[in-house]
């Protein structure tokens, strides 16, 4: 381990023990208490975020989100709206219109564009919000839908409260580990798997960290039906490695349901969402372009997300940044 990787040893990062949780067949109580509406995210902390954003290059910094066009992937086959954009106020129709009663004489001079746009809330690089799923009626810390969703949102873990997520981040490129140039569709990704790339980077994950996982599919967002078709994606046990051996601050993937189908649960659809948004805390960040990281083979960096504050939403767009670090990890 080199020196780099030594200070963060010794820092906030190896300092952090994850308080028990308790869990099941239902959602979890939060160990934050029973008011905690943003799971792990509370292990931000000012030393944390001083810890990572130590010994920057930021001459190289590498935008993680994906461009937003009509035609991109979504989630269709839910029956959720695409992402769709349109001019409100264009140079030509302004004159015509006049809708701020100004004349031809300063519509002539003023070219005025405006634009709207409308979307599913999961659509693009997004962060799920703790009540994006929840099991029996209850999201995390057992808030209810019967008490707490209303037609205007959630009244609990709404997006709205997530915080800037500014983490050490790790990237886990398990396509490049298996030495392929993305996984098969509907792979699903073990433990073993990220294990191996773990040693294959030479990389190491620390409590409070955010990992990223690539995939490869990526490759393919320009092309939706490509793109969307039997995803490659996380299973179970590495679920459960990186939450509870590691003791991860935040998930992500480029992939869109960042889990692989068919379930692994007779019972349960989706059982890696469930399992890390209502039982462990842990917030999923899905559709990050992993893609310049695994060029460059950049595995360690500053990780900053700031998702748009929509109050009561179950997820929230982001746009997030990785900074890697002056010393080569």
């Amino acid at each position: 381990m080199n020196r780099k990787l030594n200070i963060f040893r010794t820092s906030i990062f190896g300092l952090m023990l994850l308080p028990g949780l308790t869990f099941g067949a239902d959602v979890a109580s939060s160990p934050w208490g029973s008011d905690d509406e943003i799971g792990r995210l509370n292990l931000i902390t000012p030393e944390s975020r001083r810890a990572a954003l130590q010994n920057l290059n930021p001459a190289v910094t590498y935008d993680l989100s994906v461009e937003y066009f009509i035609g991109m992937p979504s989630w269709q086959a839910a029956g959720d709206p695409h992402f769709q954009i349109w001019m409100t106020h264009t140079p030509k129709g302004t004159k015509v219109d006049d809708p701020l009663s100004v004349g031809d004489r300063q519509n002539d001079r003023v070219s005025y564009s405006g634009s709207a746009f409308s979307m599913y809330a999961h659509t693009g690089t997004h962060i799920d919000a703790l009540n994006h799923f929840g099991l029996n009626g209850k999201i995390w810390n057992h808030f209810s839908a019967a008490q707490y969703l209303g037609d205007r949102g959630w009244q609990k873990t709404g997006a709205e409260n997530i915080p800037p997520i500014i983490a050490r981040g790790v990237l886990l490129d398990v396509p490049a580990a298996k030495q392929v140039d993305e996984l098969s569709p509907g792979y699903r990704i073990t433990r073993e798997d990220l294990e191996k790339t773990l040693v294959a980077q030479d990389t190491v994950i620390f409590p409070g960290d955010v990992v990223l996982i690539r995939t490869g599919r990526m490759r393919h967002y320009n092309d939706a039906q490509r793109f969307m078709e039997n995803a490659p994606g996380l299973g179970m046990a590495a679920a459960r490695f990186l939450a509870e051996d590691k003791q991860v601050l935040s998930l992500g993937a480029d992939n869109l349901s960042f889990e692989a189908f068919p379930s692994e649960d007779a019972n349960n659809y989706v059982p890696v969402h469930t399992y890390l948004l209502a039982q462990q805390g842990v917030t999923i960040m899905e559709l990050v372009d992993l893609e310049q990281l695994a060029r460059d083979r950049v595995y360690h960096f500053a990780f900053i997300g700031t998702p748009l504050k929509l109050r009561g939403a179950d997820a929230a767009p982001l746009r997030p940044i990785a900074i890697p670090y002056a010393d080569a990890e």
